[in-house]
């Protein structure tokens, strides 16, 4: 079966945009059972904005009824992880401005699908990050500091899975990620219904016109990042180690900003989404789209 890479934002989105496939990752990734919505939102963004920075998640859903948040994103090669722990901070901030006492409202998950960055961990492609009070002794959790709530933010990286250090179903969930990555699969690889259902949701034959193009215009952003750094790499290394070096950033430099004018020129991306595509920071973006 050809099917489009999940290494693209319009098809993430597109396969977990529904709740039945936006639940099956949280009872798989985060082995939450009872997670009960009826929406996903796309490109949710908070109003006013936390912080500085006015970001999106791709996909966000509430179940109001058990107090959980949980926000899913794919990550780009060049995001860092400190961009996502920033997400994570800023939506747990959120949930408490309107709380009298500081307590959380709400539980906030965050999940980070890497399709192209490989896992820091000689051991395991899932890594998790959470906010419990644990014993420095023992390390054991003290439930009376936050309670049982768990606030996480779990790294995937779908080129990693490894049966050993997780549980079958996200492993076999992030072999259909990583296969999706050479546009061919085979069904039969895969006896879970909902695997077998989000590949047939990014079969090619399925695509729209419009979600053609926003791969190829993802495809133009990572193509306009590469080349802007490899200009001022060889700028500089023609200008000798030393002078080389700063020619070259400064080379890069004027090199992605020219891209980001590009796109912003364009205007059908967000200057989030071009901060993200050239590595500028989100202040130079806002920037050059006042000049």
């Amino acid at each position: 079966m050809k099917v489009a890479p999940l290494r693209y934002d319009v098809i993430f989105k597109k396969a977990f945009g529904k709740p039945d496939l936006f639940k099956a990752l949280v009872k798989d990734f985060l082995h939450i059972d009872n997670f009960e919505i009826d929406k996903v939102e796309n490109d949710k963004a908070f109003y006013p904005p936390v912080g500085n920075v006015n970001f999106k998640f791709d996909l966000f859903a509430e179940d109001k009824k058990n107090r959980i948040v949980v926000e899913m994103q794919h990550a780009h090669y060049s995001d860092t992880y400190e961009r996502f722990m920033y997400y994570q901070l800023c939506a747990m901030v959120e949930s408490i401005a309107s709380s009298k006492n500081y307590s959380f409202p709400v539980t906030v998950n965050t999940v980070i699908f890497f399709t192209r960055k490989r896992t820091p961990s000689s051991n395991s492609g899932l890594l998790e990050v959470d906010f419990q009070a644990r014993d420095t002794y023992d390390g054991k959790v003290i439930e009376k500091v936050f309670g049982k709530r768990k606030h996480r933010l779990l790294f995937v990286f779908v080129n990693d899975f490894n049966d050993a250090y997780s549980s079958k179903e996200s492993a076999k969930w992030m072999q259909a990620f990583s296969g999706t990555l050479n546009r061919e699969v085979d069904p039969k690889d895969y006896a879970n219904p909902c695997i077998s259902k989000m590949l047939e949701i990014i079969k090619e034959d399925n695509l729209t016109a419009d979600e053609h193009a926003q791969m190829k215009e993802e495809d133009n952003q990572e193509e306009a990042q590469i080349e802007a750094r490899e200009e001022g790499f060889e700028e500089g290394e023609r200008k000798g180690r030393k002078d080389g070096l700063e020619e070259g950033e400064r080379k890069g430099r004027e090199a992605l900003e020219g891209a980001a004018r590009h796109f912003l020129a364009i205007g059908s991306l967000s200057v989030e989404q071009i901060a993200s595509a050239t590595g500028l920071s989100l202040e130079r973006v806002k920037s050059l789209s006042e000049q």
